[in-house]
């Protein structure tokens, strides 16, 4: 092993054992380097190889901070388990009063023996002809309608972006994304061996001129974007600059995956797939509209690029569920997917108003409709001194490093999801960090107030 690595080591067993905490500031690298007796290329190797464990973050401007997240065996952040803090504000997935109920109306029909057995028959990529018709309805806006024959299917929203990120990006190629963008999607490069290409971002979302910049410095493979309520920053398109997008992606024949998981709360958006057909997968699920635990991802996918998804998600095994897929058919027939939803916009509205009131005068981005907000964090705050500091009042919520692909271009700001908690509990919540916002404002950056009501 090399010696950077066993220094790695050393400090990784410090952040382990907690000589280290999280939000401490470690020496800047020509000072650990003299600390140590080691040349300063060494001590720049440490670092990035704490950095690539998930066990730091860089902050630009301020330096390297010991990461607030938690870290799975394999140094990576876990973003999509539970976290065991009283108020989650870091795992977002809507739930709205009487949804139990409602869907199982939609299941007794599945209880009976004929119906289950077919139900349980096992299911290939294409699904069935009742689910390509029933999701094609459910993914037409406006004008433009899905063709039912388009339609792929994975057992999940993050399979099916694995099945066409797979398909459209050979090992060591370039994806063009967001600068800030959907961790999980940075987990499945990692694990497909694609190099991911931070692409820039305004308040209307992703500019095209740096998808033309990135591919005239090495040629992109594809991209992959989110134009309708962006994760993390909540921003959605504006047709213009949806158009423009579509025109420089057609320009520079490039294929596109857009992600539409939240999409359901703007239905009045028109998708990137309604603009360049040709070239646009596009993945959505059911995980957010309905719930995670019985759930199905899809893929519109235009026949040039529809074998090379299929055989994708066939070789991952990421094929769908016959059983969820059923039950998805049926709760989009009988209404129940529609209710759900309707009633999830007026939550998240609910929500968003909630969060403006108690965080007035705060920097917040966010949409209306969403669940989650985009916090740039007041004064000389640190975004993993902040998480810290929340996670000692009992509150999660994710460090823009979590979002950053380049963990050197990491901001001072926060991602809060709204959706778990009950409204009251939200409203304590927000409460307590806008106190300890406040609190640190002035320069100490890591002060904590009284814990939130929970």
């Amino acid at each position: 092993m090399d010696d950077y690595r066993l220094i790695a080591d050393r400090v990784a067993a410090d952040i382990t054992d907690g000589r280290l905490r999280p939000g401490q500031q470690l020496p800047t690298q020509r000072a650990f380097a003299r600390s140590r007796g080691i040349a300063a290329s060494t001590a720049g190797r440490v670092y990035r190889e704490l950095a690539r464990r998930g066990l730091t973050v860089g902050e630009v401007g301020r330096g390297t901070f010991v990461r607030a997240g938690r870290s799975t065996e394999d140094g990576r952040i876990a973003l999509a388990e539970p976290t065991s803090a009283p108020v989650d504000l870091e795992l977002n997935y809507p739930v709205t009063p009487g949804q139990a109920e409602l869907l199982a109306g939609g299941l007794a029909p599945l209880l009976r023996p004929d119906a289950l057995g077919d139900a349980l028959r096992p299911v290939g990529a294409a699904g069935t002809d009742a689910a390509r018709l029933a999701f094609a309805g459910l993914l037409s806006a406006g004008s433009w309608q899905a063709e039912p024959a388009d339609l792929l299917f994975a057992g999940n929203g993050r399979q099916a972006a694995a099945g066409a990120l797979s398909a459209l990006v050979p090992p060591g190629q370039r994806l063009g994304v967001e600068a800030l963008t959907y961790p999980v999607v940075k987990a499945v490069a990692q694990r497909l061996g694609v190099r991911l290409v931070p692409l820039a971002v305004d308040e209307d979302g992703l500019l095209p001129e740096a998808v033309a910049a990135a591919h005239r410095a090495a040629p992109l493979r594809a991209v992959y974007v989110q134009p309708r309520l962006q994760n993390p920053l909540g921003a959605s398109m504006p047709p213009a600059r949806l158009a423009a997008l579509a025109e420089e992606l057609r320009r520079l024949d490039l294929p596109v995956v857009e992600d539409a998981v939240w999409s359901f709360l703007r239905p009045d958006l028109t998708p990137l797939a309604a603009l360049a057909p040709e070239r646009t997968v596009l993945v959505d699920s059911l995980s957010k509209r309905l719930a995670p635990g019985l759930t199905s991802g899809f893929a519109l996918t235009p026949g040039a690029l529809r074998e090379q998804v299929a055989g994708a998600l066939r070789s991952g095994g990421w094929t769908p569920n016959g059983f969820a897929l059923e039950a998805a058919v049926r709760w989009i027939g009988d209404g129940t997917l529609a209710a759900t939803e309707a009633a999830k916009r007026a939550d998240a509205a609910d929500r968003q108003a909630l969060a403006r009131e108690v965080l007035a005068g705060q920097r917040v981005r966010a949409d209306p409709c969403s669940y989650y907000l985009w916090w740039e964090l007041p004064g000389a705050w640190r975004a993993e001194a902040f998480v810290a500091a929340a996670a000692r009042a009992g509150i999660s919520i994710t460090p823009a490093a979590a979002f950053a692909v380049d963990p050197r271009r990491s901001p001072a700001a926060v991602r809060v999801g709204l959706a778990s908690p009950t409204l009251p509990v939200l409203a304590r919540a927000l409460g307590t960090l806008a106190r300890i916002a406040t609190a640190g404002a002035g320069g100490a950056g890591g002060r904590a107030t009284r814990a939130a009501d929970s």
